[in-house]
C-alpha cells in the first residue's frame, strides 16, 4: 500500500495545477446546455464551397459498408456493436465516432453511405450521452463533418447544421484542460472550424476566439525549434502535423472573414515557418522507405501517411526548408530538442532516441525506451522497437511500454522510467552527457541517462553508437552496481537468423545480408514479437546479449 502510494505521489506531483483543479471539475461538473437558438449558416449553399479550400491528407478508408467498419485492424457492424457496445474496446469506439471515412480516399463514392451514417449518428446518439460526446471524439467529428461539407460532396440538410452547432456548444464548455496536450490542441481546432463555420453568428465567432486563445498558447509550446512535437512519439507528430495544415487550409478558406483575417496566430506568416520546421522533422523520424520510427507510442495506420501529409502541404504551397549544400551526403542528422540524431552512410540508416520521454507534465504516451534505436541496412528494416498495438490498462499495454521491448538495454528485469498503469509514469530516466561527433571516417553519438539510480547500486546506462565503413557498432556501459544487465536487440519480422557461432549471427534482409558479431557480451537468440499497427501482431525474433561485468559490444559488418 505504502509502495503504490508512494509511485502516485511520483506521478501526481508532475502535473501542472491547472490539470489537478480542472480534473476535479470535469468530474464533478456537468455543464448545462441549451438545445435552443442555435447559431444557423443558411447562406452556404450560396456561397459553395471556398475556392481557396484543398483537399486535406487522407485515410485509407474504414468503412467497408453501409454499417461494416474495420478499424484497429479488427471489423464491427454496426448492427452488432451498436454504437457504444462496451465489450467493443474503447479505442474502436472512439474511431466510430470520428468519421474519417468521410474525407477518407475516394470517399465520393459512398457519399449515400456517408449520408445515412450522418443522419443515422444524430439520431441514435442523444445529446451529451456515451463515448460518441466525450470531448476528443466530438472535436475530431466537428472537423470531419466540416471537411465533409467543404468537399462539395455532402448533401446538407438542417438537422446536419443544428447538431453540429450543438456539438460545438458542447464542446466549448468541456474543453479537456485537465489532459492538455493533443486532446487540449485538437478541442481547440474544432472550435476554430466551427468558429469559421457559423461566423456569422455571434457565438461562432467566439468559438474562434476561444479556440485562438488556446492555440496561442498551445502551438509554441507543443512545437518545438526543431520542429518536433513535444510528446515525443513520430505518430503524435504526424497527426500534430496535420494539425497544422488543417488550420492552415480552413483559415486560407475563410480569409474573407474579418476575425480570421486579423488573427495573428492563425496567419499564414505564423503558420507556415512552423508546418515548416514540422515537415523536416517528419522526415528526421522517418526512414526512407517513409516507415515512421517506433519511440514511445506509435504506430502506423493511425495518422495519414507521410506521402499524403506531402502532398497536402505541397497543394498549401508549404515545403520543408531547403537543404544545405551537402546535407545529403552528411552521415549525422541532430534534431537535439527533441532529442533524436539520425545517423546514416550507403549502408545503413539508425535513429537512436536521446531524448527526454515527453513533458514532464504529460508522459502518457512515453515508453520506457531511452537510448533506443532503431535502424534499417540498404534501404530494409533491420532492428526495431517492438511498437504499440494496443491502448488500455492491460499487461499487454504495460509489457510493450517496458523497456525490455525496445531496442536498449535493461537493468536488473526494471524499466528505465517506471511506467505503469496504461498511461503513468512515476519516476523518469533524463538522458545525460550527450556528445555527438562526426569525422571524415566516422560518427559517434553517446550518451547516457539516469533512469536506474533509483535502483540500490545507482547504475547508469552509457551507450554509444559508432558508424564506419566497417559497419555499425553498439557499445553499452554500466556504470554502478547491479546484478544483470541485458542489451536487446530486437529484430524486424522480415530478418532472417541463423546462428553461425555463440558470438555470430548471420542476418539476411531480403536479398542483403550482414553479420551481427558479439564481440563481448553472452547472446542468445530469442522468439519476440512486433506491432507495427494497433491490433496487429507479428511474430519476431530478438537477439540478448548479457553484458560481460558492465560491458557489451556488438558489431553490424555488412558481408
Amino acid at each position: 500500500m505504502l509502495a503504490r502510494a508512494l509511485r502516485l505521489w511520483r506521478t501526481v506531483r508532475w502535473l501542472k495545477p491547472v490539470q489537478v483543479l480542472a480534473r476535479l471539475w470535469h468530474i464533478l461538473h456537468t455543464p448545462s446546455v441549451s438545445e435552443k437558438a442555435l447559431p444557423q449558416r443558411a447562406d452556404f449553399t450560396e456561397r459553395g464551397v471556398p475556392s481557396e479550400w484543398v483537399l486535406p491528407a487522407r485515410r485509407k478508408p474504414s468503412m467497408l459498408g453501409p454499417v461494416e467498419f474495420q478499424f484497429l485492424n479488427e471489423t464491427n457492424t454496426l448492427e452488432v456493436c451498436g454504437w457504444d457496445e462496451p465489450s467493443v474496446a474503447k479505442l474502436w469506439r472512439y474511431n466510430l465516432h470520428y468519421f474519417d471515412d468521410l474525407n477518407a480516399h475516394e470517399s465520393a463514392a459512398r457519399k449515400e453511405w456517408h449520408q445515412a451514417l450522418v443522419g443515422r449518428w444524430i439520431t441514435e446518439n442523444p445529446p451529451f450521452e456515451g463515448s460518441g460526446w466525450e470531448p476528443y471524439p466530438t472535436s475530431l467529428r466537428i472537423v470531419n463533418w466540416i471537411k465533409w461539407a467543404l468537399s462539395g460532396h455532402a448533401d446538407l440538410s438542417s438537422e446536419f447544421e443544428r447538431s453540429l452547432a450543438l456539438q460545438a456548444r458542447w464542446l466549448r464548455k468541456r474543453l479537456e484542460h485537465h489532459l492538455l496536450g493533443n486532446h487540449l490542441f485538437v478541442n481547440a481546432k474544432a472550435l476554430i472550424f466551427a468558429g469559421v463555420w457559423f461566423g456569422d453568428s455571434p457565438e461562432g465567432r467566439e468559438w474562434f476566439r476561444v479556440g485562438e486563445r488556446i492555440l496561442e498558447k498551445q502551438i509554441p509550446e507543443q512545437f518545438l525549434k526543431d520542429g518536433g512535437q513535444f510528446e515525443r512519439s513520430p505518430m503524435y507528430h504526424a497527426l500534430g502535423l496535420e494539425d497544422l495544415l488543417d488550420l492552415l487550409n480552413v483559415c486560407r478558406a475563410f480569409s474573407r472573414c474579418e476575425f480570421v483575417r486579423n488573427s495573428r496566430v492563425l496567419s499564414e506568416a505564423a503558420l507556415r515557418p512552423r508546418i515548416s520546421r514540422a515537415l523536416n522533422f517528419l522526415e528526421h523520424v522517418s526512414f526512407a522507405d517513409g516507415r515512421l520510427a517506433h519511440f514511445n507510442d506509435s504506430a502506423a495506420g493511425v495518422s495519414p501517411d507521410n506521402a499524403e501529409l506531402m502532398r497536402y502541404s505541397g497543394e498549401l504551397g508549404v515545403a520543408g526548408s531547403a537543404e544545405q549544400p551537402g546535407l545529403a551526403a552528411r552521415k549525422v542528422r541532430s534534431a537535439l530538442e527533441s532529442g533524436y540524431v539520425r545517423i546514416s552512410d550507403e549502408q545503413f540508416e539508425a535513429i537512436v532516441d536521446v531524448a527526454p520521454i515527453g513533458p514532464d507534465y504529460l508522459p502518457g504516451h512515453a515508453h520506457a525506451d531511452t537510448l533506443s534505436f532503431e535502424s534499417y541496412f540498404r534501404g530494409l528494416p533491420l532492428i526495431v522497437n517492438s511498437g504499440t498495438s494496443e491502448y488500455g490498462l492491460g499487461e499487454e499495454r504495460l509489457r510493450q511500454r517496458g523497456t525490455a521491448a525496445h531496442s536498449t538495454v535493461c537493468v536488473d528485469g526494471q524499466n528505465s522510467s517506471e511506467v505503469w498503469s496504461g498511461f503513468r509514469v512515476a519516476r523518469r530516466a533524463r538522458p545525460i552527457g550527450l556528445d555527438v561527433r562526426e569525422s571524415a571516417d566516422e560518427v559517434v553519438v553517446a550518451c547516457g541517462h539516469d533512469g536506474y539510480c533509483r535502483l540500490s547500486g545507482s547504475p547508469v546506462h552509457k551507450r554509444r553508437w559508432r558508424l564506419s565503413s566497417a559497419g555499425l557498432e553498439v557499445e553499452d556501459r554500466i556504470d554502478g552496481n547491479f546484478d544483470k544487465a541485458v542489451a536487446h536487440f530486437h529484430l524486424h519480422p522480415d530478418v532472417k537468423v541463423s546462428q553461425q557461432t555463440a558470438r555470430v549471427f548471420q542476418l539476411q534482409c531480403g536479398d542483403e545480408c550482414l553479420e551481427m558479431r558479439v564481440h563481448t557480451g553472452c547472446a542468445e537468440l530469442l522468439d519476440s514479437s512486433y506491432h507495427p499497427e494497433f491490433g496487429l501482431v507479428q511474430r519476431s525474433q530478438q537477439i540478448a546479449v548479457q553484458l560481460e561485468g558492465n560491458h557489451s559490444r556488438v558489431q553490424f559488418v555488412p558481408t
